[in-house]
């Protein structure tokens, strides 16, 4: 299971490392984590029993919605973090998405 594990890291490090890479390879590269992180949240923040949720009870969207440009803003994952946990406290402690 190691193997498996390390193997697909280690390989594009051997393979590219001393390597001069283009620009919009580099700048491609750069959103891959994002976009990777945006796919894995999304199915949790916007669907929930099989169906898209946008509405006012959905606190995770919500909660999201605004630690986003926290998170744009500060550039601080400490401070994303906080605000996130802590309105999904508020909301719950207030019965909101129950």
């Amino acid at each position: 299971m190691a193997v498996v594990t390390y193997l697909p890291r280690l390989l594009p490090t051997l393979f590219l490392s001393g390597r001069n890479l283009r620009p919009i390879i580099i700048a491609w590269l750069r959103l891959v984590p994002p976009a990777v992180l945006a796919a894995m949240l999304a199915p949790s923040l916007l669907v929930r029993e099989g169906h898209v949720d946008l509405g006012t009870d959905n606190l995770f969207f919500w909660a999201a919605l605004i630690a986003f440009p926290v998170a744009w803003k500060s550039k601080s994952l400490f401070a994303t973090v906080v605000v996130g946990m802590g309105l999904v406290s508020l909301g719950r402690f207030f019965g909101v998405g129950l």
